[in-house]
């Protein structure tokens, strides 16, 4: 009986076996992707806010010169896009508000891009990043 019960659950050993050697190969691809993707989103995102804090310094330095009351508020809003950045928590992909974050980053952007009567366009491409006005 011992040598029929072991061809009777052979199958089910090797399909268990299988099973447990298909985990480990999917479990393994799918960290090695999700790193990959996990990069490229966040080189995107980098970009992205980066393009903003340069565009805002850039401005911000160009406005301080003046003593005219339309720049206080341009500045006031270079201000708080330029804390907003400051603020947001890049380093941790774990924080649970990183898009409405970004979200709000973006809406002061436009507003800015709106105040200084410039048009915004932030575009990622395979090739290239660009912020053009």
């Amino acid at each position: 009986t011992d040598m029929f019960d072991g061809i009777v659950l052979a199958e089910e050993r090797f399909h268990g076996e299988g099973y447990q050697e298909g985990f480990a190969e999917g479990s393994h691809a799918g960290i090695a992707e999700g790193r990959r993707c996990g990069s490229l989103h966040g080189a995107r995102m980098g970009s992205e806010i980066g393009s903003y804090l340069g565009f805002a310094l850039t401005w911000h330095c160009l406005l301080q010169k003046s003593t005219d009351e339309k720049n206080s508020k341009k500045i006031k809003a270079l201000d708080s896009l330029i804390g907003m950045i400051q603020k947001f928590p890049y380093e941790d992909p774990t924080y649970d508000k990183l898009q409405e974050d970004l979200e709000k980053i973006r809406g002061k952007f436009k507003q800015v891009c709106s105040m200084l009567n410039i048009q915004s366009d932030f575009r990622i491409g395979t090739e290239r990043s660009s912020l053009t006005f």
